[in-house]
């Protein structure tokens, strides 16, 4: 799913002791490149040169490359990188950036590539991976084809950075999230349905309807601010019934055709579900009112006992509560569907799916140096890197494996904003390709720390004795797994960019404009009240061209497939 979050707008400049070096002409092609295989200096291959970098995600503890990563990256390719981070409408930046003619040398569009390529702002870097990149062809092997850009035009863009390489899934950061204390105060049971975890908050609500300071505990709240209302009020309705991980459509996997998810089985019930946890009570009636930086202070307060979110949406309201040792108020994720008529695939592997990344700008008067810098954060030591942080700091080998220290664990747990603004671990995912979890380096460690025996290091003891109740080691082991599902054709249909002034996106702007108003009112109205505002709801998508835009979709879906498929 998308994860956006809280975006800032940074700058930097690293001056070197032998000047500033601006713009991506520093060595005007002399050949002074990063050796990709092995990062280490050939000659005068590290000489400083400075890329500008624009990215439409926000990376919010940036610290301009003066992390402990981010050094040692320079001091291996002489690469800095002059960052902006959009501000407010990424979207609209890019926009910007395109009519402009004025273009960062490295860009990180997203889902807004085709504005760049429509006004020839981006590079095709086929020939540039072919000559100078044998990490990036390793990496991507015979899946290099799905870096093609579309069926009429075959160019590579960007190097896709936001899809791991192979790997598995052993996180599970989403579902249906409830307090350690009230799952087991319930006596650990069964939560498996929508009234499985409706009855976990209504039992404690029962008997502790406040905190020990006499405010109100929470049953279930929700972030309706903006672009969270995807993560926590709508794409829910999806997952509980069986049809995750393709964003505002369901992709019939027989015919590949898109349908509006809220037009299809289960949904309308799902919402009915959430105006019942309204008018009884249950749901936060400040849900759909409150921004996120009130949504994350409720949680840390410790009183909402139950979310409906991914980890990454609310970890800094978790973070006080572990500060504070309060880990029985602290989440455990559970696999919730509507009923036990419909199975929950989270996890679904949608392969490869390449898509959104990095690419080179015609601006950039250097491509060669550039391609090169994001070969090396393809390369093995660029990933150990970034996943693990430097040696002897941030890991030790033990017996040849790859150990984070207890006193280093201890600060991701308790002080995970600092430490990362310090080491700069994971600030780099996004700007280099690299494979996913599970995949092993030429060590025979893992490339990731996402392997179940780290990920178990992690846990609070809150977490481990509610697994341990539930005879789990990780939350993941409460969802099916992914083997047990046929992997996506398509990938995932939130992947697949369609340009801005195509009639499917204007279509979807205004659906998105109709279910963003018409939802909050429905859960919010009289119980008596719901299938009339349904019907309602349904007849104005309908007005206003939820098929045509369903069926412009669906070609861009069918195109995907066979574009990945020849």
């Amino acid at each position: 799913m998308v994860k956006a979050g809280e975006i800032s707008k940074l700058g930097m400049v690293f001056t070197l002791a032998v000047g500033v070096l601006a713009g991506c002409a520093g060595n005007n092609g002399n050949g002074n490149v990063v050796s990709g295989n092995t990062g280490k200096e050939q000659g005068n291959e590290t000489s400083p040169v400075t890329f500008s970098f624009f990215s439409e995600d926000g990376n919010p503890n940036w610290r301009n490359m003066q992390d402990d990563v981010g050094k040692e990256i320079t001091k291996q390719t002489g690469v800095t990188l002059d960052a902006e981070f959009a501000v407010g409408d990424p979207a609209q930046k890019v926009a910007l950036i395109a009519t402009s003619g004025d273009y960062p040398d490295l860009i990180s569009p997203k889902g807004d590539l085709n504005k760049l390529v429509d006004a020839g702002a981006m590079l095709d870097l086929t020939d540039l991976i072919e000559k100078y990149a044998p990490n990036l062809k390793k990496l991507f092997g015979d899946q290099i084809n799905r870096l093609r850009y579309s069926n009429d035009d075959p160019s590579i863009y960007v190097i896709p950075t936001y899809s791991a390489v192979d790997g598995q899934t052993f996180v599970a950061g989403g579902g249906f999230e409830l307090q350690h204390r009230a799952v087991k105060e319930a006596g650990y049971p069964q939560v498996k349905t929508l009234q499985d975890y409706e009855n976990v908050i209504k039992s404690y609500l029962e008997k502790h309807p406040t905190d020990e300071n006499g405010n109100k505990n929470i049953g279930l709240t929700l972030n309706g601010d903006d672009w969270h209302t995807y993560i926590t009020v709508t794409n829910p309705a999806a997952e509980t019934t069986g049809k995750s991980g393709d964003g505002e459509y369901y992709i019939d996997p027989k015919t590949n055709e898109a349908t509006y998810h809220y037009r299809t089985e289960g949904e309308k019930e799902y919402f009915q579900w959430l105006n019942h946890m309204y008018n009884i009570g249950l749901l936060d009636k400040e849900s759909f009112v409150e921004k996120n930086d009130q949504y994350l202070a409720k949680i840390a307060s410790g009183r909402v006992i139950g979310l409906i979110d991914a980890d990454w949406g609310y970890a800094d309201g978790e973070k006080a509560l572990k500060a504070d040792n309060k880990l029985d108020q602290t989440y455990g994720h559970y696999s919730v569907m509507l009923s036990d008529a419909y199975k929950d695939n989270r996890f679904q592997s949608t392969g490869f799916m390449a898509g959104w990344g990095v690419g080179i700008t015609t601006s950039c008067k250097d491509p060669v140096r550039a391609i090169k810098f994001l070969d090396y954060l393809a390369s093995e030591q660029a990933q150990v890197l970034n996943n693990w942080g430097i040696e002897g700091k941030h890991y030790t080998i033990q017996d040849g494996k790859r150990v984070v220290p207890e006193d280093v664990q201890k600060r991701i747990i308790n002080d995970n904003t600092a430490f990362s603004q310090e080491s700069g671990i994971g600030f780099y995912s996004n700007i280099g390709a690299h494979y996913g979890d599970g995949v092993k380096d030429s060590t025979g460690n893992y490339y990731t720390k996402n392997f179940p025996e780290q990920i178990v290091s992690t846990y609070t003891s809150a977490d481990k004795e509610t697994l341990k109740a539930y005879n789990a080691t990780t939350w993941k082991d409460l969802f099916p797994k992914e083997e047990e599902f046929p992997v996506k054709a398509w990938g995932a249909a939130w992947n697949i960019a369609v340009p801005g002034d195509d009639e499917v996106t204007i279509l979807a702007n205004k659906m998105k404009d109709i279910t963003w108003k018409q939802i909050p009112q429905m859960v919010m109205a009289k119980p008596e009240d719901f299938d009339k505002m349904w019907d309602s709801y349904q007849k104005q998508l309908l007005d206003a061209g939820v098929e045509k835009m369903e069926k412009g979709f669906t070609k861009y879906v069918q195109d995907r497939v066979k574009l990945w498929n020849e």
